[in-house]
């Protein structure tokens, strides 16, 4: 397990909004794998290192840990470190979410969403192969866009929530040749849904994707069931 205390880069603030800047700086840098899972986070370190009292770090923290990219471990806090089922759990919840938001943006999605999700599919199609580093993020793009089409806030919150956690879980499976293939044969049965506003077959779509996602990972981690991939941005 990793013992370093702090962040890199460390800047101090010269503003009022210290508390925000380190929450972002933090969360960014948690997400983007700059800051590894099981780093602790010592309140006294981070407040020397970025010029700040005590009070904001701990905020900062704070929400972090609500976010649930921390955990306490014994007297400290550390990036959360998920074993093979918690991320299981949040395919489980993600599944039903992902059905929800696809099944709404058939019924409500305008033609600007559509515009949007063609565009993004385009790209994944003509994307070259090999070239792995943009398909988790035209990934996340593609999805982003259906939870917006389904013109749910709070369904959006919740997904963007989730999704949060699923960012710095583990590496992306979409880095695999044959299961990037199948991600966009299913994203595009998703929008030929949407499309036709069928919310049962976007439904069901979406539904298969995300299965398709999670069993593809449980492979994965047959392959080596004590540890879990690096970190990667976009992870899904």
């Amino acid at each position: 397990m990793k013992t370093t205390t702090s962040a890199p880069e460390p800047r101090r603030s010269d503003n009022n909004s210290a508390e925000g800047t380190l929450y972002d700086r933090l969360r960014a840098q948690i997400i983007g794998g700059i800051i590894t899972p099981g780093t602790q986070l010592v309140e006294g370190v981070l407040a020397t290192e970025y010029g700040v009292s005590r009070s904001p770090v701990r905020e900062a923290l704070s929400k972090l840990t609500y976010d649930g990219l921390l955990e306490r471990h014994g007297r400290a806090m550390r990036v959360r470190v998920l074993k093979a089922e918690d991320v299981l759990e949040l395919y489980e919840v993600r599944i039903a979410l992902e059905r929800a938001a696809a099944r709404a943006a058939a019924e409500r999605r305008s033609e600007l969403d559509l515009g949007r999700m063609t565009m993004l599919l385009q790209e994944m199609l003509n994307l070259p192969e090999g070239e792995s580093e943009r398909r988790p993020k035209l990934a996340h793009a593609f999805h982003f866009e259906i939870w917006r089409a389904s013109h749910n806030a709070t369904l959006e919150a919740t997904l963007e929530a989730v999704h949060l956690q699923v960012l710095g879980l583990s590496s992306t499976t979409l880095h695999h040749e044959e299961r990037w293939k199948v991600f966009v044969e299913e994203s595009s049965e998703i929008l030929d849904a949407v499309r036709l506003r069928d919310s049962v077959r976007a439904g069901d779509s979406a539904e298969k994707q995300m299965i398709s996602a999670r069993d593809f990972r449980v492979q994965l981690y047959s392959m080596s069931p004590d540890s879990l991939p690096d970190r990667h941005p976009l992870g899904m």
